[in-house]
């Protein structure tokens, strides 16, 4: 596996993230996140993460589910804290 490239700080989920998402699934996509695999994004998103990891700024992934449920992973900017929250929750 691949490095982490960024520290995540406190990691936190939503109640809404750890009743939707199963906890290995979760895990995965944090791991998959630190790694710098920001998952379904589209090409500009991809490559605004990548500026982000260089200017500190907010990093954002978004992942599904094995039954296709879409979350995100978000990372504040001064790599305080991450957390892992459904759409709707933000």
């Amino acid at each position: 596996m691949s490095a982490a490239k960024f520290p995540l700080g406190r990691l936190v989920a939503t109640p809404g993230a750890l009743a939707a998402v199963p906890a290995d699934q979760m895990l995965a996509a944090v791991r998959r996140h630190r790694v710098g695999d920001w998952g379904q994004m589209t090409v500009h998103d991809w490559e605004a993460n990548e500026l982000a990891l260089t200017e500190g700024c907010r990093l954002l992934s978004v992942y599904r589910t094995h039954a296709g449920l879409k979350f995100w992973i978000i990372t504040e900017a001064d790599r305080s804290s991450t957390v892992v929250l459904l759409p709707e929750d933000y």
